[in-house]
């Protein structure tokens, strides 16, 4: 894609179009990202040991802070270049670049290794008993371990080729992630029989080709890109580094306190039966989904949106984050009614264990009903994001997961007990929603009179 072409698609292809040019192939890679992350828990259920997905779901809270990490560089490192290319500022952009992506790489290997060193004491204190231990220390060790640096490098490289316009390419890497692993899976599962350690390897290895295709695009692309691998862009410019941490911040605190959510969501789970945790991990991954959707609609459109804030063309701005807001509102809604009305079948699908597709399907049922919550929260939190708020998104990161979320599953599980802490969810994403529009309309109303003002 030349210059030209990438400028158009911020400034003069009809809005509607726009979006859906970078918004299709953002959440068609996350529906993969999600297939494959389901794919996991799809082949060791036919396993039919409910100990085993078990110790899938108690690991996950560890994955998922890899996410984190990718999300913190990828989306703050995301927005500034796309505001940086907004005015022009090319040289800005490829430091920015540089900076995301080494960092990103440094700090993920050392989490992985320190994760792995430490896995006496974090495992247990995430829920790990005698029956499930051991399956999640071999899957900690090839997933983050090992797994680490390919799984955040390859997120990060997707947001950072988005920034530039370039969604086809940052899409078809990840989605190829997600196909290579649900290939791999089945491999490595059942045919060489590594059970729970054959997920994690496919895992490791589908992010790590992924990895390299992204690697193999800015390299190819090097003449017509402000991406660039040379360290000797690298630079730890004061002014730059806190731009990249502190937008990229609220994205990555949403996964910490998903992480925390999820470690308090397992810890009483296990109080009750093993089977109670596999099936929340099945509903929680199924209602994945819905956040999978969400999360593409608003990252796809981060960086029309960043870009026209920067070049003060708000008229295309709001009309953008309309649009946008119209679309995943309505898929959402559809994906609600589709996950209410097929739970039962679902879960089943998954494992072959009755009691387990008990917990599950009731688990979905209740979930579910968070995805037009979801997809207004994100929205709003993306939108703040691409336009370099930092307070705003901070603040509705911290609520919808820990601030909401862990204080309504201890009060809901001693209200109405296990079915009460699946409640929690939609209690805390409903209230974070409520919170989201309050703080957007005021920013609305402000972009909307300026807007108003250089009109006349």
């Amino acid at each position: 894609m030349k210059m030209n072409e990438k400028t158009d698609l911020f400034e003069i292809i009809p809005v509607h179009k726009a979006v859906i040019s970078l918004v299709v192939p953002t959440v068609i890679s996350q529906l993969i990202t999600v297939a494959y992350n389901m794919a996991d828990t799809f082949f060791i259920g036919q396993i039919g040991d409910p100990d085993q997905v078990a110790a899938v779901s108690l690991c996950m809270p560890l994955f998922i802070l890899l996410t984190g990490m990718a999300n913190l560089f990828g989306i703050g490192g995301s927005s500034l270049i796309s505001r940086s290319l907004g005015v022009g500022n090319t040289e800005r952009a490829r430091k920015v670049s540089a900076f995301s992506i080494w960092t990103a790489g440094t700090v993920s290997m050392a989490y992985g290794l320190l994760v792995f060193a430490l896995r006496k004491y974090i495992l247990p204190a995430v829920g790990a008993n005698e029956a499930t231990y051991d399956f999640c220390s071999q899957y900690i060790f090839w997933a983050i371990a090992v797994g680490a640096v390919p799984t955040v490098l390859n997120a990060a490289f997707a947001h950072l080729v988005q920034a530039e316009g370039y969604s086809k390419q940052a899409s078809f890497g990840m989605a190829m992630g997600g196909v290579l692993n649900m290939i791999l899976d089945p491999i490595f599962i059942s045919l060489l029989g590594f059970e729970v350690a054959g997920a994690a390897i496919a895992t490791m290895l589908s992010n790590l080709i992924a990895t390299m295709y992204f690697v193999v695009l800015i390299y190819r692309k090097q003449d017509s890109t402000v991406l660039t691998l040379d360290p000797r862009f690298y630079t730890w410019e004061s002014r730059m580094t806190f731009e990249v941490l502190l937008v990229g911040l609220p994205s990555c605190v949403m996964n910490l306190m998903g992480v925390c959510s999820n470690i308090m969501m397992n810890r009483l789970m296990v109080s009750y039966c093993n089977e109670a945790v596999a099936g929340i991990g099945i509903a929680k991954k199924v209602d994945m989904l819905a956040f999978a959707i969400a999360t593409g609609m608003s990252q796809g459109v981060l960086p029309l949106i960043g870009y026209n804030y920067s070049s003060k063309n708000y008229k295309r701005m709001l009309s953008a984050i309309k649009t946008t807001f119209v679309y995943s509102l309505t898929i959402a809604l559809l994906g609600m009614i589709f996950l209410l009305t097929c739970a039962g079948p679902i879960v089943s699908a998954f494992i072959d264990d009755l009691l387990t597709v008990e917990y599950g399907g009731c688990f979905q049922r209740i979930i579910c009903i968070t995805g037009p919550c979801t997809s207004v929260t994100m929205i709003v939190i993306t939108f703040f994001q691409s336009v370099g708020k930092k307070v705003q998104p901070l603040l509705l990161s911290l609520l919808r997961k820990g601030g909401f979320d862990i204080p309504a599953m201890l009060l809901m599980n001693a209200w109405l007990g296990v079915n009460g802490i699946a409640w929690a969810t939609p209690i805390a994403d409903f209230t974070a929603m409520l919170v989201a529009i309050s703080l957007f309309i005021p920013f609305w109303k402000k972009l909307k009179l300026e807007l108003n003002q250089k009109n006349k």
